[in-house]
């Protein structure tokens, strides 16, 4: 029983190894060198992105692909799951994630963006989004009820072919912003249109920041949300994102 949750875990360390390659070579604190060693020797094939102390003894965070594990220093047992503070009420693992999840946005592709502006454009969000997403819909949705935004839409087609049929008709229609927001907030298929596309950069870029749903969305300050957000939360997130 303890090899088949070992042999387990390690599948599924080993799928995010792939993630973590693809967003480049790992750098080590050098205090945590014989914790990466004991842990790869541990799970051979997975690479450990980074390794740094909690606020608990003996506990580190290990990163592997983008999500957060815990173990001792001689990695004798690995954790997965929410870290919580019990005194502060505060869910550690969330904070981290977002912490690493941060990204400026001059370092997105918002020139292989369709950019929508409404009203004075002053505040900035971009997504990540597929033409096929329930959850995209609903946030195009969402837009329609909140003003002065400039929303910079990156064609993410992850969902299946169809998804990547749509992701290129919209980008190559004579006017993309007005196609996007037609058939995303409002059903109204595009039209079959072909041309020379940044679908293929903007998937790699994706894949790069791991994101592995739609939509995903950036705001100003670099934070990251997974997922739709109601307007109101939408807003204060715009908005705490300028101040």
């Amino acid at each position: 029983m303890m090899l088949h949750l070992r042999s387990v875990l390690a599948l599924a360390l080993l799928s995010l190894c792939g993630l973590a390659q693809a967003a480049g070579p790992a750098k080590i604190d050098t205090r945590f060198e014989a914790t990466r060693q004991a842990f790869e020797a541990v799970f051979p094939g997975v690479t450990v992105d980074g390794i740094r102390a909690t606020p608990f003894p003996n506990l580190l965070e290990v990163e592997v692909g983008g999500t957060l594990l815990y173990t001792d220093p001689q990695a004798n047992f690995v954790m997965q799951g929410s870290l919580l503070d019990s005194k502060s009420r505060i869910d550690l693992t969330e904070r981290r994630m977002q912490e690493l999840s941060r990204v400026s946005l001059n370092d997105l592709p918002l020139d292989k963006a369709i950019k929508l502006v409404k009203g004075d454009g002053s505040r900035q969000m971009v997504v990540f989004e597929d033409p096929n997403c329930g959850y995209c819909k609903r946030l195009h949705t969402t837009l329609q009820e909140i003003d002065n935004v400039t929303v910079y839409s990156l064609m993410f087609p992850i969902l299946g072919p169809d998804s990547r049929r749509k992701a290129e008709d919209i980008w190559c229609a004579q006017n993309p912003a007005k196609t996007l927001s037609d058939w995303m907030g409002g059903g109204a298929r595009p039209e079959k249109a072909s041309c020379e596309h940044p679908l293929d950069q903007i998937l790699a870029a994706g894949q790069k920041l791991r994101i592995q749903g739609t939509p995903a969305i950036y705001f100003a300050d670099g934070s990251r949300v997974d997922g739709w957000l109601p307007v109101d939360q939408l807003q204060s997130r715009l908005q705490a994102a300028v101040q």
